[in-house]
Order: C-alpha cells, then sequence, then structure tokens
C-alpha cells in the first residue's frame, strides 16, 4: 500500500510516503499550504512519484483543509482522507468529546500502538508538547496538554526587553555563563522535570506499566541525557497516519 501522508501542524506541516509501512521522501515545511503552495505541491510530487492508492491528512488547522483536498485532486487524482474520530482505527476512542481529539494526537496513539503495542504514552513534542495514553486493551482515554518549547521560548522574548530567542540545540551548558546559555538551561532541564512529572503522575493516576515513546521536532534535544527510557520516533504521527487510512479503508 503506498499512500501520501500529511501532517499539518501550526507551524509546520510534513509530507512523505506510507510505502508499506515504511515512511520515506520526508518533507518538512514551515509555513504551510497558505504560504507555500508549489513547494506543498512540489513535495507531494517528490513523494508520490507515480501512482499512490491514496492520500490522508491529519491537520490541526482545519481552515487549510479544503485547500488540501483541491491539491490532492489535482495533483494525484484522488480523494482524501481527513482524520478524526470516528473513522475505524486500532484504538477506540474512549474519550467524552471525541471530536476535539487533534487528528495528530490520534496518529500518534495509532502509530504507537501498531509500532510498540499497549499500553502506551506518546509524548509529542511540537508547539504543543502533548500526552497521549493508550492503556492495555488498547482504548484512547485521554492525556495531557502543555506549551511546547517554541511557545515558551517566543513568549520570553517577545515580551521582554533584553532576553534573546533560544535555538535549541547543541549540549546543555553545565551553568549558563551568558543569557542564552541560561535560557537554554531552563528550557532543557526545566522540560525534562515537567516530563518526568506528567509521566509519574499519569503512571500512578491510571495504575499500568506504560512503553514510553517521543516524537516531535525537540523530543530528541529535550529527552538527551534525560535518563527517562523514552524510544524516540521522529516518523511516528506520519506513519499512524499511514495506519489509520489502511484500518479504514479495508
Amino acid at each position: 500500500m503506498k499512500l501520501i501522508v500529511i501532517d499539518v501542524g501550526n507551524t509546520s506541516t510534513g509530507i512523505a510516503l506510507y510505502d508499506h509501512g515504511k515512511i520515506i521522501r520526508v518533507t518538512h515545511l514551515k509555513g504551510g499550504i497558505r504560504k507555500q503552495p508549489e513547494a506543498c505541491a512540489e513535495a507531494i510530487r517528490k513523494a508520490a512519484r507515480g501512482m499512490v492508492n491514496g492520500a490522508v491528512l491529519g491537520s490541526v488547522v482545519p481552515g487549510v483543509n479544503p485547500a488540501w483536498k483541491r491539491m490532492i485532486k489535482h495533483e494525484l487524482g484522488c480523494d482524501l482522507l481527513i482524520v478524526k474520530a470516528g473513522i475505524t482505527m486500532d484504538v477506540v476512542v474512549d474519550y467524552p468529546e471525541p471530536q476535539t481529539i487533534g487528528a495528530d494526537r490520534l496518529a500518534d496513539a495509532v502509530g504507537g500502538v501498531r509500532r510498540y503495542g499497549a499500553p502506551l504514552i506518546v509524548a509529542d513534542f511540537g508547539t504543543a508538547l502533548t500526552f497521549d495514553v493508550i492503556t492495555r486493551d488498547h482504548r484512547y482515554i485521554g492525556g495531557v496538554i502543555t506549551p511546547g518549547l517554541p511557545l515558551m521560548s517566543d513568549y520570553l522574548y517577545e515580551r521582554t526587553a533584553l532576553l534573546p530567542r533560544v535555538e535549541f540545540t547543541g549540549e546543555c551548558p553545565k551553568v549558563g555563563q551568558s543569557t542564552q546559555q541560561a535560557m537554554r538551561i531552563g528550557a532543557q532541564i526545566g522540560y525534562r522535570g515537567m516530563v518526568r512529572e506528567i509521566v509519574t503522575y499519569l503512571k500512578k493516576s491510571v495504575g499500568q506499566k506504560f512503553k514510553l515513546v517521543a516524537t516531535g521536532g525537540y523530543a530528541r534535544w529535550a529527552l538527551e541525557g534525560s535518563g527517562m527510557d523514552f524510544v524516540i520516533d521522529q516518523d511516528l504521527t506520519l506513519y499512524g497516519l499511514g495506519c489509520i487510512w489502511e484500518s479504514a479503508n479495508r
């Protein structure tokens, strides 16, 4: 099965080919379809390179979904499956208002269960940091949402006169000997502490021994050297979108 998988976030868009369970030809674009329509079309053509069986979209920006529908129809000649609660998938959504769950969170849950089994906690380090909980019997029961690293650093930069914007790269210094270094320690070490506390809280609350999986652009930087037993899977959301398409079209 060959599919175009598209993950639309608030700050970036991921486009790739799901080829019999493998994610290849990945392109990440900042700005999305409204700011870079031709780049998005080119990424679709690069990923497809010929015939595909379909396309699937996980979007947390509903306003751009019609544009993606039109682009997929024009570029590939097929319909676009838009992920939302209610679609047949590998997890049961056990949640009071399922329509409010982001498509990326559903894709993380489904992809995580398919690759790693359950019970499972998936942490997605994007614009927001989300934690999703899937129980032993494959029920998605909710999770936690907190501000992501870029939101925290951008807020400090935008709301203060002297603090710079932080770059999330390189090793964490032992002591901050510049404003940039001090902010990086606060971001990386402080974030680790938050992640550790949230995971501990979820484990105690649900009472199961969870596997831990992390995805998203900031996962590796935030967790490196933390000692927490996370598997880092950068393509998990795209993979989960492909899995959802397969389940919905059986």
